[in-house]
């Protein structure tokens, strides 16, 4: 079967790799020029089923009120005339129930865990070289409250098969000595040591290479401009003035997979967050942590990759605007002087900001379409499209192809696709 996969980011790519190894004839359209552009680009670099925890939780509602006059705030909603957000918000609040944060966490997990296995058969397969560190993810808490929420989610990943162990905040410094001049603001921790963290750009550009390799054709630099439709099906996808044909399509698109499929009739659960980073390239006396860590309390990530530490994380809710705000850059920077004061960049760092799919209840749209047959969607993964990038696309690949996939989980909001 030929099968049309549009988007070049992490999820499209291993979409294309898994289909490919199928037997499928695959073809990828990106409007960029090379693979991983978007938001692949510069994301905070963690494999972790530990930040299985959705957004929308029993205690989301409250910060998000509180969090609202901040500029800096981690999670930060920008009320305008916008439908879609507040469609969306109002799905977001359905899901902060304790029943139903619950159920998200085993979708969550199941697939997370699932992908995790994927990426390390990935990995040892084709020798692949992206940073890749296998050194777990540490979660540090500063705040009391905090850190007792955090003891009750962990306590439900380890009833799905995530198991975060909980620690002291010596203990939190014995995994990584970079937090000794943080020890009088930390209070605890848990750690997943099976979690690891790597460069999701130089990740998707290798197996790019080695899809390229084996038959996947790459399309680049031509923008979607729209699909056309008849008798339920996709009949084609117009692109850069030129009509291109498959016997099916995978909408890969990220954050704006909705706007395409939106002239259709179809209406995902699907708004954009625009998260920050910062790249800080570091100098040789440098102390900087080696071990992936999760400020839980700031919505913050630190990854090492090679000689360079990466900052990222906060949500904006702010339609698709990708302007850089300052002040939610300087946030990333004050926070990581706080924990990790003699940190001395060797050069200029690089911020960023990208826009990430996210699902009112986090658990992404990796299914066929309902109302388009020859349709299928891989989007809405959040904060943790890298985590679930190779899981997606295998699941992706077994439905295409007409078998059952593995791990348990099922989509997030109301069926309309």
């Amino acid at each position: 079967m030929k099968v049309m996969v549009l988007g070049a980011g992490v999820i499209g790519v291993t979409s294309a790799w898994y289909l490919a190894r199928a037997g499928h004839r695959v073809i990828v359209v990106e409007r960029q020029p090379a693979a991983g552009m978007e938001t692949s680009f510069a994301n905070g670099g963690q494999i972790s089923v530990s930040h299985a925890e959705p957004w929308a939780n029993p205690h989301a509602p409250l910060r998000a009120l509180t969090w609202m006059t901040r500029e800096d705030a981690p999670l930060l909603f920008r009320f305008r005339r916008d439908a879609a957000l507040l469609d969306w918000s109002l799905r977001f609040l359905r899901e902060c129930t304790p029943a139903r944060t619950r159920d998200n966490i085993r979708r969550i997990v199941a697939l997370a865990l699932y992908s995790r296995r994927q990426l390390q058969r990935l990995r040892a397969e084709l020798a692949l070289a992206y940073d890749h560190l296998a050194r777990g993810i540490l979660h540090l808490y500063t705040d009391h409250q905090e850190f007792a929420a955090a003891l009750r989610a962990a306590a439900v990943m380890r009833e799905f098969g995530c198991n975060r162990r909980c620690l002291s905040a010596d203990e939190c410094i014995a995994i990584e000595p970079a937090l000794a001049s943080a020890r009088p603001l930390l209070v605890g921790g848990d750690y997943l040591d099976e979690d690891e963290s790597g460069d999701a750009h130089r990740f998707t550009q290798e197996l790019a290479r080695h899809c390229a390799a084996n038959g996947v054709e790459f399309r680049y630099g031509l923008s979607v401009e729209r699909l056309t439709a008849s008798g339920g099906r996709l009949s084609g996808v117009l692109a850069g003035g030129e009509l291109l044909q498959a016997d099916a399509y995978v909408a890969a698109l990220g954050s704006y997979t909705p706007l395409l499929l939106r002239p259709l009739g179809l209406h995902l659960p699907v708004y954009p967050a625009k998260g920050y980073s910062a790249t800080v390239p570091l100098g040789e006396d440098s102390v900087a942590p080696t071990v992936s860590l999760t400020d839980d309390g700031h919505k913050l990530v630190f990854s090492r990759l090679g000689q360079r530490l990466r900052i990222a994380g906060t949500a904006e809710f702010n339609g698709y605007n990708l302007e850089l705000n300052a002040v939610r850059c300087r946030a990333l920077i004050e926070r990581t002087t706080t924990l990790f004061p003699d940190l001395h960049p060797s050069g200029e760092i690089a911020f960023w900001c990208g826009l990430r799919p996210a699902t009112p209840s986090n658990v992404p749209l990796v299914e066929r379409s309902a109302a388009i047959a020859n349709l299928y969607l891989n989007t809405g993964h959040g904060t943790l499209g890298w985590t679930m990038a190779c899981g997606s696309a295998a699941v992706l690949a077994d439905l295409i192809s007409g078998r059952t996939p593995e791990p348990e989980f099922s989509r997030a909001g109301t069926r309309g696709a």
